[in-house]
């Protein structure tokens, strides 16, 4: 079980408050992480995996317009993304993943590894992007990792 994740369930419940996630390119890891935790079900109650932008946009509200745009992997669709999470599931607190794990679909401008991350909810929506080196599996893992670090920031 994950450190990060159990410390997310026990202030999150102790604050009463409810998480929620929107996954890309870690399909689901964040989720997976968060309730493998005992009592998760407390705070926890949706997950999204939105690996399709035709998901994105019916499931989170992304706008069709802003991925072609932007494209799915950028800091727009990750900030839209947490919101979308947000308003869609009634949570007090939502974190987007969107990002190109690999080992193939990177380019000059957004390489494999690439990460966006979106956080919405108990303060303003902030974005953050990291670039991971390593495996398809070794990308995702650190994604989710970065995922939790987020969500337990703002419940500090």
């Amino acid at each position: 079980m994950s450190r990060l994740a159990a410390e997310i369930v026990a202030r999150a419940a102790a604050l009463g408050r409810r998480v929620t996630t929107a996954e890309s390119c870690t399909g689901g890891l964040i989720a997976a992480a968060l309730t493998e935790v005992p009592g998760s079900s407390a705070v926890f109650g949706t997950g999204l995996v939105t690996y399709a932008n035709e998901a994105k946009t019916a499931l989170l509200g992304v706008p069709e317009p802003m991925l072609a745009a932007n494209g799915a992997v950028s800091e727009e669709v990750a900030r839209a993304m947490a919101e979308g999470a947000l308003s869609r599931t009634g949570a007090d607190l939502g974190v987007a993943v969107t990002g190109i794990a690999g080992p193939s679909g990177g380019s000059a401008e957004k390489p494999v590894g690439l990460v966006w991350f979106g956080l919405a909810g108990l303060g303003p929506t902030i974005t953050a992007q990291h670039v991971f080196g390593g495996d398809r599996s070794h990308v995702r893992a650190q994604a989710r990792d970065e995922a939790l670090r987020l969500l337990l920031s703002r419940l500090d």
